[in-house]
């Protein structure tokens, strides 16, 4: 007779192959350490290879893993998506899974706390991760790596679905008290003030020196930093005015004041985007509609 194959061995020989980390593979498989390493010592004997050898106090995969490591995770997501049940028919409490989902630390400030307790609330079983968000490469939706992303959409990736979570723009902010906020913020006077701006790349220009330039004006940045609540920090301790989205301040206004930009500057779309390959999933669409309704109750 066939030998019976556990397609549990998968998902953990998948998992195990990516953390590199008997322990840390333990956490994402809901298992003690020890569980995990009998699981790995199966996998050897079912692979015939060692898969994962000890290097110092790290472990490294075998050549016969390197190989397999895409082919294994390619068939995880399949057959997850295969042994899922068919669309309409997800039942919260029993789903089982966990979501990453990448998004910049303004987002996960401001919407997170609505969306993890209502999933906490209707589906204790299912954990969220959140992961930073240091470029738009959509490779990582490509490969499965994360189940979601939160931002603007690009041209970058034709392919990904998307969502419209919320429209947002960008306004001014200054200390309370600003010497520029006791009269009409014209772009003169706005373009005098020194500047902090947020940019994951470190750029120091955006669509406002556009339109500034577009009025013989520039503004002088004085300080890059990774994230607009680092701007909006700094902006708080000193003179300096943030440039950031509206929506970044509404739990960050202490000691803050927005003001209209004195320039146009684009809208700002702010999407979900997933791969389409979870498009028709019954638990990533319910993760989708717990999203949407999380942001619209916290915007």
């Amino acid at each position: 007779m066939p030998k019976t194959i556990d397609l549990n061995l998968l998902h953990a020989l998948d998992v195990l192959l990516t953390e590199r980390s008997v322990t840390a593979a333990a956490r994402r498989l809901g298992l003690s350490p020890s569980a995990t390493s009998r699981t790995l010592a199966r996998l050897r004997v079912a692979t015939g290879d060692a898969l994962l050898v000890q290097a110092g106090r790290s472990l490294v995969t075998t050549p016969y893993a390197e190989q397999l490591a895409e082919r294994v995770h390619i068939l995880a997501q399949e057959t997850r998506t295969v042994l899922t049940p068919a669309l309409g028919q997800v039942e919260p409490a029993l789903l089982d899974r966990t979501f990453k989902i990448r998004a910049n630390d303004g987002f996960v400030t401001l919407f997170a706390p609505a969306l993890v307790a209502e999933i906490a609330k209707a589906a204790p079983l299912v954990r969220l991760c959140f992961v930073p968000k240091p470029d738009k490469d959509a490779t990582p939706l490509r490969d499965g790596t994360i189940d979601l992303e939160i931002g603007t959409t690009g041209a970058s990736a034709p392919e990904m679905k998307s969502q419209l979570i919320f429209r947002d723009r960008f306004i001014g902010v200054a200390r309370k008290n600003h010497p520029l906020l006791g009269k009409p913020v014209t772009p003169q006077l706005y373009a005098a003030c020194r500047h902090v701006v947020a940019s994951r790349r470190g750029a120091s220009k955006g669509p406002v020196d556009d339109a500034l330039r577009d009025l013989g004006l520039r503004r002088e940045v004085v300080a890059i930093v990774p994230s607009f609540l680092d701007a909006l920090n700094i902006a708080r301790n000193s003179d300096l005015i943030a440039l950031v989205p509206n929506s970044s301040l509404d739990k960050q206004a202490h000691s803050l004041q927005r003001f209209e930009l004195p320039v146009s500057t684009p809208e700002l779309a702010i999407s979900a985007m997933w791969h389409p390959r979870l498009d028709s999933d019954p638990g990533h669409r319910w993760l989708r509609q717990k999203l949407m309704a999380a942001c619209k109750t916290s915007s």
